[in-house]
């Protein structure tokens, strides 16, 4: 069961403090669910009844109070949303409306509807070590809808309300620390750790005896800025997602409307939209990354082996940018191997450099230190885990891991990070093939955060609890994948790239496929991800996928032009509409998902969905992607059933 926020208040003085607690650490939030709106307002009528000089609200220790509890929405009727809506604006409206000062000692993170009861309050507080404050609803799908769009740009001027309730969700959900929550007047009082609930304490009798002078928000502009704001969202969302356009609506109606009246227009627009498909797929993506893939119900069971040192084979781009990962998060010796010494000298510089970056000199210097290699096995032998990163041909790593063999423990766990190659072909030879699996990151390797674990027919519970564990040590989320030609999103990836290419190859011109695609809302035309990704490399996967399949993955002559570094092939001129190219991307993605979920690569579509999530960036108000292909009825129409109901094979 889940533990329930309550709002407990205790007198010091003439004050009343206000804390929010649900009994557990700081790695359980407190969600405003209807027990604790209930809780909230039994300490609402205390303070009404009360002869308080000032109340202070603050929260547990490191959390002041994350937003409404979401596992409540799916599934929401919009006569329930608006009922939601109207609670917390008459909770939180009495709250603002009470007859002495009120302050929020935001002491820890503060997110969406804890946001929106600091907002209620006289004053804010925040303490200089929180580092996550934010609105995140938008990257829901949503819009903060207990009075974060009308209380907000009455505070700060427009541009500011903008940028935290639209801008900064829309950039991967963007946080602010206490400094920038200070600097753009959200917070009155900036304060340190030590005292804080105490100087919150004397800064509400402060208010008690004077209270605060603001100025009003300049709006004198209003019209230039939110024009430019309606552009950065077309730019970032294409129209696929109604939650920004809707946010500043609200925010821009604050300039005219009484904050009762903004109430109501709350209320009408989250009754539209938190039933609608783009937040409820959001929903189901955000429940995914965020509870989901960290109790992973598909985790390897078994004792992990300790690692306390790691071995590197290869020092190219993603060779550097995982050994920097392992260094920075495990603080364990790191030993590189390559062909070329000024290769390895190289790399043991960025190595450091990017591993040292934003810390002090001297714990900078410390990894730094720990990082050693050269063109020999030298330092390997006494590894725990080796990590081979070389170019991607079968040949190549079979020979690297056939070398390895010959130099580390019989204990010591081999991984890969190949792309698209067999794991289990890599092993085959081995004596001990057991102790290989596939650890697949993905570029950039500091940002992204999936790690696909690639099971091999070979490898043991061991080695798989090993690479899994290793890669929470990483703060990756690992999905368990079988050895298959892509594994899962560059197999989905692939598939979508070909039927671009075939647009392309057809005369359709590049700008306009781009814009179809777009069109979805994905984060990056497919023309600029080529480029981001290299079109060799892509090229090298497709043919991988060709190899093994065919007739869904014919070669491309567009591509292999492209990287050729020669203008893209066009073998007849019959362009695609943009309606085409959109329903040609959805049903070769939806093929690809359900083959997947046939061979049984991975157990469940939720598997495909993180990983299209965390691996490739895609949108959560798309779900990742099965989500939206069963809301739109497009799963029903090509296989008879939706994606969500197949288990490993077949349907459930």
């Amino acid at each position: 069961m889940a533990p329930i926020t309550e709002f407990k208040i205790a007198r010091v003085g003439d004050v009343a403090l206000v804390t929010i607690d649900n009994g557990e650490d700081w790695t359980k939030p407190t969600f405003f669910g209807e027990a604790a709106l209930a809780s909230c307002e039994r300490a609402l009528n205390e303070l009404e009844a009360g002869d308080f000089r000032a109340a202070v609200i603050t929260g547990k220790p490191f959390f002041f109070a994350a937003g409404a509890d979401i596992t409540e929405f799916p599934d929401i009727t919009p006569e329930r949303a608006v009922e939601g809506a109207r609670a917390g604006h008459e909770l939180f409206g009495r709250l603002r409306a009470l007859p002495f000062p009120t302050v929020a000692a935001i002491n820890g993170a503060c997110l969406g509807g804890g946001v929106e009861l600091a907002l209620h309050c006289s004053a804010r507080t925040i303490s200089s070590a929180v580092r996550h404050f934010a609105f995140p609803e938008v990257f829901l799908g949503l819009f903060p809808a207990w009075g974060g769009t009308q209380l907000l740009p009455r505070l700060v001027r427009p541009e500011a309300a903008i940028k935290v309730i639209v801008s900064n969700p829309l950039r991967q959900n963007r946080m602010l620390k206490a400094a920038d929550v200070a600097e753009l007047g959200i917070a009155d009082r900036l304060l340190e750790p030590v005292e804080f609930v105490d100087e919150s304490l004397g800064f509400a009798l402060e208010l008690a005896e004077r209270p605060l002078e603001r100025a009003e928000p300049d709006w004198s502009d209003a019209e230039t800025i939110f024009r430019r704001a309606r552009t950065a969202v077309d730019d970032a969302v294409h129209g696929a997602a109604p939650a920004p356009y809707v946010a500043l609506d609200l925010i821009e109606g604050a300039q005219h409307w009484t904050v009762e009246e903004g109430y109501r227009r709350e209320e009408e627009a989250i009754g539209d939209l938190l039933p609608g498909p783009q937040a409820q797929a959001s929903i189901y993506a955000f429940q995914l990354v965020e509870q989901r893939a960290k109790k992973h119900p598909h985790k390897p069971t078994a004792a992990p082996r300790e690692v306390r040192k790691v071995g590197i084979v290869g020092g190219g781009l993603m060779a550097r940018q995982i050994a920097a990962l392992f260094l920075r998060r495990l603080e364990v010796p790191i030993v590189i191997r390559d062909v070329k010494q000024e290769i390895v000298d190289d790399a043991i510089a960025d190595i450091g450099a990017q591993a040292g970056e934003r810390l002090d000199e001297p714990k900078a210097r410390f990894l730094a230190s720990l990082v050693s290699g050269g063109t020999t096995y030298d330092g390997f032998a006494d590894c725990d885990l080796v990590l081979e990163a070389v170019f991607e041909e079968l040949g190549v790593k079979k020979q690297v891991f056939a070398e390895l063999e010959a130099v580390v423990r019989a204990d010591c766990v081999l991984a890969t990070n190949t792309s698209a190659l067999s794991v289990t072909d890599m092993a085959a030879e081995l004596h001990t093939p057991e102790r290989v699996a596939g650890m697949h990151f993905f570029n950039p390797v500091a940002l992204m955060p999936l790690l696909e674990v690639v099971r091999a027919e070979e490898s043991s519970d061991e080695t798989l609890a090993t690479v899994w564990a290793v890669g929470e040590q990483l703060r990756k989320r690992p999905i368990l994948v079988e050895d298959a030609p892509g594994f899962v999103v560059n197999r989905v990836l692939t598939r979508m790239t070909r039927v671009i290419m075939d647009a392309v190859e057809h005369g359709t011109p590049v700008q306009e496929v781009d814009d179809a695609v777009m069109s979805l809302g994905m984060p990056m035309a497919p023309s600029v991800l080529l480029q981001m990704v290299g079109p060799r490399v892509a090229n090298h996967v497709l043919e991988r996928m060709h190899d093994a399949f065919p007739d869904r993955f014919p070669l491309s002559p567009a591509l292999t032009a492209i990287a050729d570094g020669a203008e893209p092939v066009v073998v007849e001129h019959a362009p695609r509409s943009r309606e085409q190219i959109v329903d040609d991307v959805l049903e070769a993605v939806a093929d690809e998902v359900h083959r997947l979920l046939e061979e049984g690569v991975v157990p469940e579509a939720a598997d495909v969905d993180t990983g299209l999530l965390l691996g490739a960036g895609w949108p959560f108000f798309l779900g990742g992607i099965t989500k939206h292909l069963d809301q739109i009825g497009m799963s029903e129409r090509l296989f008879g059933h939706t994606l969500s109901e197949m288990t490993a094979g077949a349907p459930a």
